[in-house]
């Protein structure tokens, strides 16, 4: 067996509001959607998001981070549609560029890129 991606979900208290929020605010576009489960792509990357279900997940306690390549573009677009920001990109100790943001429900998005430009 060879692993080809790893999709995170993340479990929201409206799912047709925070359909909207990927898709009008932080730029997600539909992969697919059956009843309350949405799938959201943005570049390659794959996030689905739902309900809580039955036994209850908690909604806003997800976390994912995204690399991606230059952050400061689209944090500045992001800035402009009033995405809910955590922080801005900065260059980390770690190696990475990177800014958080969270969805509706507080979960967050970080989207980070090697430091260096590489």
């Amino acid at each position: 067996m060879t692993p080809k991606a790893l999709i995170r979900i993340f479990y929201v208290a409206d799912v047709d509001a925070a359909e909207r929020y990927y898709i009008e605010i932080l730029q997600f576009t539909r992969a697919f959607r059956y009843g309350t489960y949405v799938g959201l792509r943005i570049g390659q990357c794959e996030l689905h998001i739902t309900d809580p279900g039955e036994p209850r997940q908690v909604p806003g306690t997800g976390a994912a981070y995204l690399i991606c390549g230059d952050v400061d573009e689209y944090f500045d677009a992001l800035k402009k549609v009033g995405a809910r920001l955590k922080s801005v990109p900065q260059d980390r100790p770690y190696g990475m560029r990177d800014f958080a943001v969270f969805d509706l429900d507080g979960n967050q998005l970080t989207f980070g890129c090697d430091s260096d430009g590489a």
